[in-house]
């Protein structure tokens, strides 16, 4: 079956100003979200990619820009199954707010019984995503072969979602699973079972810096985080 390059928005200006942008318009790259977009067609150049699937929210359509210019004729589609989770009443308000509710603990630590208020549930959001993929990973096959490559620009909660279903892990540990803005992630489909080739790869490494240890006491970020510094 298909390979699936998962690749993260680029950095947006709701990453750098600590905002959960969820499905909120006009979230656009940053400065360096716009550097790392451009420097993407460079790091698949020697990927013979069949498509290009995107989430249809600005940040995505614009992170694949570049890769889309730089290799005229290669057919894109959106679909909205790869969306951003739905975060309903959360959606446009600080992280640093959202980090004394209650229902944190649950996002944080049992994913899969958080619902989000006026929004959706973190499994509904797994759900429709790993269907999606399936669907695409079915596509793909029948009209390029089994060996074939397609690329699908999602956001953070969405590829962590799509990894834990690719281990066999429960979403409840899904919170364990980081990618930074623009990295690519790499599942490799077969008849048995999937494997993960790739994982949140950026090639910088400024990341593993450390970093102040008391900054979220160990919590993942909700929406993934701006990356490093």
């Amino acid at each position: 079956m298909a390979t699936l390059i998962l690749v993260r928005h680029g950095r947006s200006t709701a990453n750098t100003s600590g905002v959960l942008a969820g499905r909120t318009p006009g979230v656009a790259l940053d400065e360096r979200g716009a550097a790392q977009a451009a420097a993407l067609p460079g790091r698949l150049a020697g990927v013979p990619l069949a498509a290009v699937v995107s989430s249809p929210l600005q940040r995505c359509r614009e992170t694949v820009r570049p890769l889309l210019d730089a290799r005229p004729g290669l057919p894109f589609h959106t679909d909205e199954r790869i969306s951003e989770c739905d975060y309903g009443d959360w959606s446009g308000r600080k992280l640093a707010e959202l980090a004394d509710e209650p229902l944190m603990q649950i996002v944080q630590a049992h994913a899969s019984a958080a619902a989000f208020p006026g929004g959706e549930s973190m499994r509904a959001m797994q759900a429709r995503a790993v269907d999606a993929v399936r669907d695409w990973n079915a596509r793909i096959e029948a009209e390029h072969g089994e060996d074939a490559v397609y690329a699908m620009c999602s956001h953070g909660d969405i590829i962590k979602s799509l990894v834990a279903d690719a281990l066999g892990m429960h979403l409840d540990l899904f919170q364990r699973i980081h990618v930074d803005p623009c990295s690519v992630t790499a599942i490799r489909y077969t008849r048995l079972r999937p494997f993960l080739v790739r994982l949140g790869d950026t090639g910088d490494f400024a990341g593993l810096a450390p970093r102040d240890s008391g900054e979220n006491g160990g919590a993942a970020e909700v929406g993934g985080g701006a990356g490093a510094p």
